[in-house]
């Protein structure tokens, strides 16, 4: 697929071909037909160019010139006028306060002054005529403005002014559920962020005709140079021209396989050696495996830095172990049995044998949470949880719960291969032959 870049020209040869580079940069350059180019074209010149990237480098398809900027620019002409100038003034004419006019349609009571005097309305009198700290009865309210001494003392206390009447018309407050206190959360840990700068060097070492090889093989190995060139050797063929080797591209492909395998897994294994004690495990277990790939593990400096690497990770997960299993018996000790079931089935390493003395404690504790009275939405989320955990054999309710709903009895169907014992108290056969039940994925809020 072709691009459209910038070039200039570099030199001219004796067969009539010219040498160009990319406008402001060494590379990529090439040569390019001088029929390609326009008459009166020099050293320096820069043109506009359709190019189309190959395996074996960059080719120039079409010339264009580049469109020169206006001398002016977006500039606007200035047109004196011959009129003489005259400034310009404004002076608001100042209103009286009885000349304002009416409301508009909001009701029919005209300008204000048409009121009369704010003192002719009733009985109220002015405000300057009342005595100090003295507040007389006011005409609309009878006897409500006064207060013994005449003066606004302090409300008698509520023993003086008899009990509170109770409001009948308030609904009854039902039974409070409390939460359980929320576990500390530890730090997110990073995940692996390798860098480019073995590959470049590698890249950097390799002559220009076999960069483009090299970067295919980085994306995907030799099977994409072979997809790639493919792709091309059609394109050409179907343009009538000359296709291209593929049996040449492959082998450089081979040959450069090892050294850019070794190149991508040191740019890792330096990401995690930078961030080793906050790195996420199964990122570290990563590139403890890729180490032992028999094209990496063939240098020493290699073998060097994949033994610290495995090393660290034998360290690693035997920290995080002991995390795990203090983190379940903390949500035991807070009621959070769910949280606990949970945790049990994401163990940090896969085949860990867990404690008999924690899978009694946790197994007593979800039994406990599924008896007679508990809700059906409680029996779902403890169920859901206990089924995928490495204590589930040993639930054993006494009792169905009194109440059931819809979505129980799908769930304990479901889950019946992997909690016999549970299918059992609602009357539900296990089918030897059924698959067994899979987690279920979290659904999106509704909106």
């Amino acid at each position: 697929m072709s691009r459209r870049i910038e070039i200039e020209l570099t030199s001219v040869r004796p067969d009539g071909t010219w040498t160009w580079r990319a406008a402001g940069a060494q590379k990529p350059k090439g040569v390019l037909d001088g029929s390609l180019l326009p008459a009166g074209a020099t050293v320096g010149m820069v043109l506009r160019a359709e190019a189309e990237s190959m395996l074996d480098g960059t080719t120039i398809v079409a010339v264009s010139t580049t469109k020169e900027k206006s001398a002016r620019g977006n500039l606007l002409d200035f047109i004196p006028s011959d009129k003489p100038f005259e400034a310009v003034t404004q002076q608001l004419a100042r209103r009286e306060r009885g000349d304002r006019g009416p409301r508009g349609d909001r009701d029919e009571r005209g300008p204000r002054g048409d009121r009369g005097p704010r003192g002719d309305r009733g009985d109220r009198g002015e405000r300057s005529q009342r005595p100090d700290g003295e507040r007389g009865p006011r005409p609309d309210r009878g006897d409500r403005g006064q207060r013994p001494g005449g003066e606004r003392g302090e409300r008698a206390p509520r023993s003086d002014r008899g009990p509170r009447p109770e409001r009948t018309d308030r609904p009854a407050r039902g039974p409070r559920f409390q939460a359980p206190p929320d576990l500390p959360q530890r730090p997110k840990a990073k995940r692996l962020k390798p860098g480019r700068s073995h590959r470049n060097a590698v890249l950097a070492e390799l002559p220009e005709a076999q960069r483009a090889v090299a970067e295919r093989v980085l994306q995907g190995g030799v099977p994409a140079v072979r997809t790639a060139v493919n792709e091309q050797n059609q394109r050409l063929r179907a343009e009538g021209r000359e296709e291209i080797p593929a049996a040449g591209l492959l082998a450089i492909a081979e040959q450069l396989l090892p050294r850019l395998r070794v190149a991508e897994w040191l740019d890792r294994a330096d990401a995690a050696v930078s961030d080793l004690e906050e790195l996420d495990l199964r990122d570290l277990r990563s590139v403890v495996a890729a180490g032992e790939d028999p094209l990496v593990a063939r240098d020493e400096s290699t073998r060097a830095i994949a033994a610290q690497l495995k090393e660290a990770l034998n360290t690693k997960q035997e920290k995080e172990l002991q995390l795990w299993f203090s983190d379940i018996d903390a949500a035991l000790g807070v009621g959070r049995v769910v949280r606990a079931l949970k945790l049990s089935s994401q163990p940090p390493k896969a085949g860990v044998r867990f404690p008999a003395e924690l899978a009694t404690k946790l197994a007593e504790a979800t039994t406990a949470n599924l008896t007679a009275d508990a809700l059906p939405d409680r029996w779902v989320a403890v169920l859901e949880a206990a089924a995928f955990s490495p204590v589930r054999s040993q639930v054993k309710p006494s009792a169905a719960p009194s109440q059931s709903s819809d979505e129980l009895t799908a769930t304990v169907k479901r889950l019946a291969s992997l909690l016999p014992q549970v299918a059992s108290l609602f009357g539900i056969d296990v089918d030897p032959k059924a698959p067994p039940a899979k987690p279920l994925r979290p659904t999106a809020p509704a909106k």
